[in-house]
Parts: C-alpha cells; structure tokens; sequence
C-alpha cells in the first residue's frame, strides 16, 4: 500500500508540473474562461508547485504529506466548481477529478484511515 501511496504522490507531483509548465497557455485560456484574474492563477500556480513539491518530499518525509494533499484536493474540489460554472463537458472535468481522488487517497492513507 506504501508504494501505491508513493506512485500517486509522484503521478500528482508530475501532473501538476506538466499543466503549469508545459501547457501554460492552456491554463491562461481556462483561467480566462473561469473570468479569474491573472493574480489569482499566479496564487493557484504557486500553490500547486509548492504543494506538489512537499508531496514529492514527502515520499522520505512521510509527516509532510497530509496537510498538501488535503490543500491539493481543494484546489481539485475548486477546479470542478469552475468546470461545472462554465458548463465545461465531462472530458474537461476528468483530469482534476481523477487528482481529487488521488488526493483524498493519499490523505486518507497519510492520517492512517485506511
């Protein structure tokens, strides 16, 4: 279960630093979308890859891992509001979802519940 637990935390770490690195514009495009301003996706960016980055710590420092995959999962719980907002179809909405889930695993597993 550890390792599965690792392998998630690595997958988010990854999937947060590809949308925000390599696929910027699309994140310009959604957040315009979303009508948030560019402040707010600089917060959000920031955020991510500060809390990406504690979970890829957190894979030696296992205390460091609760607190950014709950955070983390917010951030997936506010990308599927917005989705839903602007009516985005299901396909739009899969990647945060499948994210949010990664994270309340990693969250359920961090504080021992399963």
């Amino acid at each position: 279960m550890e390792n599965i637990v690792k392998l998630a935390q690595i997958i988010i770490a990854l999937s947060v630093a590809f949308v925000w690195v390599f696929r910027f514009d699309n994140v310009v495009k959604e957040f315009k979308q979303f009508e948030l301003s560019d402040l707010m996706r600089s917060f959000v960016g920031a955020a991510k890859v500060s809390l990406a980055t504690l979970l890829v710590v957190g894979i030696w420092y296992s205390t460091l891992v609760l607190i950014p995959a709950v955070l983390m999962g917010l951030f997936m719980v506010g990308a599927q509001y917005f989705h839903f907002k602007i009516s985005n179809p299901f396909i739009k909405h899969l990647p945060s979802l499948i994210l949010l889930i990664l994270c309340t695993f990693i969250a359920l597993s961090s504080a021992q519940l399963i």
